[in-house]
């Protein structure tokens, strides 16, 4: 069941709680690019919105209905929330929240000496939200808007507001990572068409009001853990910003060969069923095959040929071998020399074996002297390895011991490959592997490579690659 299946389903409220049958009152602390366009948007939706700042200067904008940015629409929107005497401004943080029911934190989170997040905002901002709620006897719920590392919510903000208040969340106070994914300049209509709606609560009765809030713009949020949200806004704005770089660096290589990049570029975004997808990012093994390593490899020389740096591009192959090196730790690490592999190919449903990443392993665990024993649903006996091996000896020339030795390892009954191992790797997503896992497998442990299972099942010595 989904988060918000359970949510939904979750529908008993404490006995001092109900859902607002108005709309809840909005407190928006920091107004700069976020807290400016909350303020305008949450009150076009109706509520009554306190914007709080230390900036006398942003509150009298605010205030007077006047943007305190550059932003499209913004001053229009402000003028009319406070023309409906929806919108108004303090410097008083308590006052604000003892004034609302609803506490949204916009707040700067720089980058402090040495990489990471300077705190000091938030803590402030926490402690002056707990000592409001120490005069407050009814429940309030505190929204975390900024971009922060995940586990601070309930680390930094938290701890500081308890202990300024006495109270404790969940049944004093609730709390909510709602990350913002607004881009600047056209900040108002994200806002009212949004790619998504994130919110990781405390509790079922704060995600209830949160989502209720956000009601409508977008009837679907997604519900999810709060380390998972503050993650979540982490990896948009990565991708983002390889999304940038990988953009560059291929305009890089396209201009000294008199190429279009921007022509490049536009066909490659109409496949939206590879390109811009959910395909390929899930964490789980490294790349492999006929096509990935062989390109990357390709383009890369292109570029070392043209004199073009493309350090992004340079880096793929490396980041692929880190993922193949923590496969090789996590077997080392079970203590096991009886290993089996529960597929081989680089992808299932194929026989293809060249380039598969798995090899790498097999390959190193050989010379390290482990015991291996291998089942694949679609190479046998018959499979003519080494002709596959043959297209990519230049470039693999130490995998051809495991390739001479791959037959002798093959085992065409899988229960026998799990029965004669002390820790089984799985590489393919089969129904088959996964129904033969599921109720455990005796004192076998399982290094899962592929997230068989969205719960890893609750038995010693199973792992995921990366979760």
């Amino acid at each position: 069941m989904n988060a918000l299946a359970q949510i939904n389903q979750s529908t008993a409220t404490p006995a001092h709680l109900k859902l607002v049958s108005e709309l809840p009152a909005i407190s928006v602390v920091g107004l700069g690019y976020v807290g400016a366009v909350s303020v305008a948007c949450l009150s076009s939706l109706g509520h009554r919105v306190v914007g709080c700042d230390i900036d006398a200067v942003k509150r009298a904008a605010v205030g007077s209905g006047q943007s305190p940015i550059h932003e499209a629409g913004l001053s229009d929107l402000l003028g009319e929330g406070v023309e409906n005497q929806l919108i108004s401004t303090t410097g008083d943080l308590k006052s604000a929240v003892l004034d609302t029911d609803v506490t949204f934190v916009s707040v700067g989170t720089p980058t402090k000496e040495g990489g990471g997040c300077d705190y000091s905002a938030i803590v402030s901002c926490a402690l002056a939200i707990g000592e409001a709620l120490a005069l407050k006897d009814e429940h309030h719920i505190i929204v975390m808007r900024c971009s922060i590392p995940p586990g601070s919510t309930l680390k930094v903000m938290v701890p500081a507001i308890e202990a300024a208040s006495g109270k404790k969340m969940g049944r004093d106070f609730g709390v909510c990572f709602n990350p913002e994914f607004l881009r600047e300049g056209t900040a108002i209509e994200d806002f009212r068409s949004p790619p998504k709606t994130v919110i990781g609560a405390s509790d079922d009765y704060t995600a209830r009001v949160v989502a209720k809030i956000y009601g409508p713009v977008d009837e679907k949020p997604l519900l999810t853990a709060i380390e998972a949200a503050e993650m979540v806004k982490y990896a948009d704005n990565v991708w983002h910003a390889t999304k940038v770089c990988f953009a560059n660096e291929i305009g890089r290589i396209c201009k000294p060969l008199d190429i279009d990049s921007h022509d490049v570029m536009d066909i490659f975004v109409q496949d939206q069923k590879l390109n811009l997808s959910p395909y390929y990012l899930k964490p789980g093994f490294a790349y492999g095959g006929s096509c990935l390593p062989k390109e990357v490899r390709a383009v890369a020389h292109l570029a070392g040929e043209l004199d073009v740096d493309v350090p992004l591009i340079d880096s793929l192959a490396k980041s692929n071998e880190t993922q193949i090196a923590e496969a090789i730790e996590m077997v080392r690490a079970s203590g096991a020399r009886r290993v089996g592999f529960l597929g081989l190919a680089f992808k299932r449903g194929t026989d293809d074996l060249r380039e598969s990443p798995i090899l790498e392993v097999l390959s190193q665990l050989l010379e390290d002297g482990y015991d291996i024993c291998a089942h694949d649903e679609a190479i046998t006996a018959e499979t003519r390895i080494a002709d596959q091996f043959t297209y990519v000896a230049s470039v693999c020339p130490h995998l051809k011991p495991t390739v001479d030795a791959l037959p002798g390892m093959l085992s065409a009954d899988v229960e026998d490959v799990i029965e004669n191992s002390d820790v089984v790797v799985v590489t393919h997503a089969s129904q088959h592997y996964r129904e033969l896992l599921r109720d455990g497998s005796g004192d076998v442990k399982v290094v899962d490579l592929v997230r068989l299972f969205k719960n890893l099942p609750e038995q010693p010595g199973y792992q995921g690659i990366g979760w």
